[in-house]
């Protein structure tokens, strides 16, 4: 298992997903059987049984135990996790972080999921509100369009004028000679660098069998390494214009291997990354980010072939500084970065350094994805780091019983509503009661209609504007037992409205100030508003015949004192 409790001495002992490893030790702390019971649903909360996926997390756990642990066995407490009682917790938590309790909570609620054996209050008790609540922490905001747009530009910027310099010093090593044959040029000594890899002068002189200040006296060393091997500045603007564009978390993208590429043709690649607070995911990445992935594989192929095996395999290789013969890999420091910005004077909206935070990045990239799409006009989370399947599986799951229900009752709500708006209109082509009962046997059926009422919807004395109503009373809209305070268009989708030839002139009104709506509004406003009734209109009209519409039409002047709308309404 990932994650196992260890008896002798009492510990716990993890691999996580990236293969790392960690161990704890309790041995000599206090009530040893509540230790084992809160390390127990420790390894529940683990990955892959739950999302803690780092020593360090783990590390937090553990020093809940300790520290609960030692406090109750001061009180006197000397039992395993069955035996505590609601006062001895109610006192703990009160008296301790919000940390250490958020901790203890959920190895307790996860213990008693595993066995069962908390008593009933203890386990209301811990599903219940927290006595010292998580601070809030206010989310990363997505960077501005400026802002965004001068970090891109900035690190696109590098990036190209780089990989021009290193195609140029290829083309010039692949027609120069050996230096201590053919002179001391340009050509000539990058042909010899990209033959020796990135060695300093001292290494360069033993080579040649020069002396080291007549290597440094001769010169062009240090622009022949800067232009063939890419160095960490270069590097940074890769990975910042790699985040950019392809949206991975940061952790994700500093632990790149070469082998996490799968390349699935030409244009396309599948890349595997580990994310810190899950598991390995994968991701199919955008074109731009292909086209910038390639670039550095072909940038960084001649100081890859110098390196040693493990140093190889990582994606993110350069050297330490430019011209020097150190290699590097992985995630450069933050100070690094941060003078980075600086350097290449990327500001931010205040005319300050941009403050980088990478996590922002990733923010920023699925914000602007959204705008750029239909359905992320219409998307909010909570918050803006989150996708909306991790804040639906996350933050809105329900957790008691009485919160379940009332998501359940939400579902279902929205389930009938969608069922009511895929059946078909009730139209009859005449005011005939026998028609009705004839076609629409279900709706009589359904809405237990007797004949009074059946004669009374074909009759028109159940007549509101563009229908007939089977029951005002029925509470579908609005409280029952009082009449329906709905709009004019909410009848085109109702399930108790019946439309006969009667209602085609307000019908026809109703379409015209639909259209006098939709030169007004936005066009993804309309849709959200009146989308759906404007295309059930057409489907009721189209039911129609072309005669009685024609008729209905001379009665339409296309203002609005034709219907009754509200003031705020109005489109005149």
């Amino acid at each position: 298992m990932p994650a196992i409790v260890i008896d002798d001495p009492l510990g716990i002992s993890c691999v996580f997903s990236d293969g790392s490893r960690a161990s704890f030790s309790f041995a000599g702390t206090p009530c040893p059987g509540l230790v084992r019971d809160l390390l127990t649903g420790l390894v529940e909360l683990i990955h892959p049984h739950g999302a803690v996926d780092k020593a360090g997390s783990v590390n937090h756990f553990t020093q809940a135990i300790r520290n609960m642990a030692k406090t109750l066995a001061a009180q006197g407490f000397t039992g395993r996790a069955r035996h505590l009682r609601r006062a001895q917790l109610v006192e703990y938590w009160l008296g301790t972080s919000s940390p250490w309790e958020a901790c203890t909570r959920r190895m307790l609620l996860a213990f008693h999921t595993l066995t069962g054996e908390l008593g009933p209050k203890v386990s209301e008790l811990a599903q219940g509100r927290a006595y010292n609540p998580q601070p809030y922490r206010r989310p990363l905001p997505p960077y501005s369009e400026t802002e965004w747009a001068r970090l891109s530009t900035a690190c696109r910027r590098i990036v190209d004028e780089a990989f021009g310099q290193h195609r140029q010093a290829l083309a010039d090593a692949a027609r120069g000679h050996d230096p201590d044959l053919h002179g001391w040029t340009q050509p000539n000594l990058r042909w010899l660098v990209a033959r020796v890899g990135p060695v300093n002068a001292d290494g360069f002189a033993q080579h040649l069998g020069y002396p080291t200040p007549r290597v440094r006296r001769l010169g062009g060393l240090y622009e022949a390494t800067t232009a063939l091997f890419p160095h960490m500045d270069v590097v940074i603007a890769y990975r910042l214009l790699f985040g950019v564009y392809s949206g991975i978390v940061p952790d994700g993208i500093d632990d790149l291997f070469v082998e996490d590429i799968d390349w699935a043709g030409d244009t396309t690649v599948l890349l595997r990354y580990v994310k810190g607070r899950t598991a390995t995911e994968s991701l199919t990445l955008p074109r731009r980010a292909v086209r910038l992935l390639e670039q550095w594989l072909s940038h960084s192929s001649l100081l890859r072939s110098f390196a040693d095996g493990d140093i190889r395999r990582q994606l993110w290789l350069g050297l330490a500084r430019p011209g020097h013969s150190t290699m590097f890999a992985g995630a450069p420091d933050r100070n690094v970065t941060l003078r980075w910005i600086v350097r290449h004077d990327v500001a931010g909206d205040d005319g300050k350094p941009l403050k980088l935070h990478r996590s922002r990045i990733r923010t920023t990239h699925q914000s602007m994805r959204d705008k750029n799409g239909w359905a992320g006009r219409n998307r909010a989370t909570i918050d803006p780091n989150h996708s909306p399947q991790v804040e639906g599986d996350n933050y809105l799951s329900a957790t008691t019983a009485a919160q379940r229900r009332a998501v359940e009752a939400i579902v279902e709500d929205a389930q009938h509503d969608l069922l009511r708006r895929a059946q078909p209109p009730v139209v009859i082509s005449q005011a005939d009661t026998v028609e009705l009962v004839r076609d629409y046997p279900q709706l009589v059926g359904a809405l237990r209609l007797d004949d009074e009422v059946i004669t009374e919807l074909v009759g028109g004395q159940r007549d509101v504007f563009v229908a007939a109503c089977a029951d005002q009373l029925s509470g579908l809209h609005g409280p029952k037992g009082a009449p329906c305070p709905a709009r004019p268009w909410v009848c085109l989708l109702c399930p108790l409205a019946v439309f006969a030839p009667r209602h085609t002139v307000n019908l026809l009104r109703l379409k015209a100030f639909f259209t006098r709506q939709w030169q007004t509004m936005p066009a993804a406003q309309f849709m959200a508003v009146f989308g759906p009734y404007s295309q059930r209109i057409g489907q009721i009209l189209d039911r129609f015949d072309p005669a009685v519409l024609a008729t209905a039409a001379a009665h339409v002047t296309g203002r609005d004192n034709e219907l009754p709308l509200r003031p705020e309404e109005s489109t005149q």
